[in-house]
């Protein structure tokens, strides 16, 4: 199946929060913690995977990078 440039561009900012959580999570010191939100992140797209309704995939895209904003926080004051 083919998708609308919408559909197409949502797709591309998903994955793009993906990776950037991946990322985020990848500076975490305790394997433990990395593995856990690791396990997290992947848990939590898959189970949004089949989401077709345009608002309810932008709130979840403003969700996670909003999530994703307090962890870079968190990673922050830990560093200083």
């Amino acid at each position: 199946t083919s998708l609308s440039p919408s559909q197409f561009l949502r797709r591309q900012q998903v994955l793009q929060l993906y990776r950037k959580i991946l990322r985020a999570i990848r500076e975490v010191p305790a394997e433990a913690d990395r593995q856990y939100l690791k396990d997290w992140a992947r848990e939590e797209f898959r189970r949004n995977k089949g989401a077709t309704e345009e608002d309810a995939i932008r709130m979840m895209i403003t969700q996670g990078n909003m999530q994703l904003q307090e962890l870079q926080r968190t990673l922050k004051l830990a560093k200083s």
